[in-house]
């Protein structure tokens, strides 16, 4: 099984590129899945975006801590299967970059030893203003989605992922996905 994280913070386009992803590769004849999280069909997931959309300290650490549990869910219910060819995995270890530096380093390497990695990791970035401008369409905005947050959790997310493969996406849609293309021709000749 092919295993694709696609994460980054808010505004960045992951979901966006994710289904750009799924639909490479269902042209190819694969079969695909593609988990966002928070996922909205499991008690985790609905009790991580319940919290998000809340404020204060509280609802950042229970937002945090449901987050994982559905990451942790999705990845039991889907990793290893074997009717699956690709499995997309949208919003997966950053998630602990929203956490203080100090707790963020220390969970983010405890999951990643114990969640599944793949050099198909993708962290989007784009500057913490072109972020907010895309965020301000929204209907709804989440606790993490201010200037001031983008800014801390992204100096922390870069920290973490610097050894994934780290796509400029402040650009168009287009733009982007031909970064994330040019890395899954070279990965896929690879494996």
């Amino acid at each position: 099984m092919r295993l694709i994280i696609v994460d980054g913070l808010d505004g960045v386009g992951k979901d966006t590129q994710a289904q750009l992803i799924k639909t490479r590769y269902k042209k190819k004849g694969e079969r695909v899945v593609l988990r966002t999280h928070p996922s909205v069909d499991n008690y985790f997931g609905k009790k991580a975006k319940k919290a998000l959309l809340g404020k204060g300290k509280i609802k950042k650490l229970e937002a945090s801590i449901f987050y994982m549990l559905d990451v942790l869910r999705s990845i039991r219910k889907y990793h290893g299967k074997k009717d699956i060819d690709t499995l997309i995995m949208v919003r997966y270890l950053v998630g602990t970059a929203y956490l203080p530096f100090r707790l963020a380093k220390i969970a983010y390497r405890y999951f990643e030893n114990f969640v599944p990695i793949s050099k198909y990791m993708f962290f989007l970035d784009a500057s913490p203003e072109e972020m907010s401008k895309r965020i301000e369409r929204r209907k709804e905005k989440e606790m993490f989605e201010t200037l001031d947050e983008l800014e801390n959790v992204r100096s922390k997310a870069l920290f973490l992922v610097k050894n994934w493969n780290i796509i400029d996406a402040s650009g168009s849609i287009e733009e982007t996905f031909i970064q994330i293309e040019k890395v899954l021709i070279e990965l896929d000749k690879n494996n």
